[in-house]
């Protein structure tokens, strides 16, 4: 089970990423395929420093993400904290040719940080059933 889950967050392009508002309502967003993934345990985005998320996990750093292939229907939703870096080693490492779409002024670009996720806990879906896994 552990290889399809990977397998599965690998090939996924969107994620779905989500974090707590102030009022403490879940609030959804997608994301582009992540930078890194270190098995199910880890994953990296780059994103908008500016960016409501940011802001949200900067209040409560809770977190989970959705990734699905909505073909064979299985999906695996991730559950644990978010950690902004916005050092330079780990922006460098994460830039992709591209990038200046998104962040005009280049890796050093002050709207650009990474969100690094860590999980505590998984429930997979997939053949009708659902699985708790812990991490």
């Amino acid at each position: 089970m552990v290889e399809q889950i990977i397998k599965l967050i690998a090939e996924s392009q969107i994620a779905i990423l989500c974090s707590v508002d102030e009022n403490g309502y879940p609030c959804a967003k997608a994301m582009l395929a992540p930078r890194r993934v270190n098995g199910m345990r880890e994953v990296w985005f780059s994103t908008n420093t500016s960016s409501q998320s940011v802001e949200r996990y900067r209040n409560c750093n809770k977190a989970s993400i959705y990734f699905y292939n909505a073909t064979t229907f299985q999906g695996v939703m991730l559950r644990g904290k978010i950690e902004i870096l916005e050092d330079a080693q780990t922006k460098e490492e994460l830039w992709q040719d591209g990038d200046e779409l998104y962040y005009p002024n280049g890796v050093t670009d002050p709207d650009y940080c990474v969100l690094h996720f860590t999980a505590d806990n998984a429930r997979y879906y997939a053949d009708f059933c659902s699985t708790e896994i812990k991490l």
